[in-house]
């Protein structure tokens, strides 16, 4: 199983005690959703449930980092 794109993008937190990521790292992380779609675009079978599959795949892993980086 490939590591999530999400798993890559740099974490920080502010004062405020919120999780942020910077903005070429969500440049990045459509980026990287743009390519999945592209990919996904080739393949027979293929439907746009498979595209927000992947995306919710990785909204799940930058979600449980944030939680661990601020817990």
């Amino acid at each position: 199983m490939t590591e999530p794109v999400s798993s890559q993008l740099p974490i920080v937190t502010d004062t405020d005690g919120r999780a942020y990521i910077p903005a070429c790292a969500v440049v990045a992380l459509l980026r990287a959703i743009a390519a999945t779609h592209r990919d996904l675009a080739d393949e027979p079978g293929c439907d746009l449930r498979a595209g927000a599959a992947a995306i919710d795949a990785e909204a799940d892993n930058l979600d449980c980092r944030a939680i661990e980086r601020t817990a």
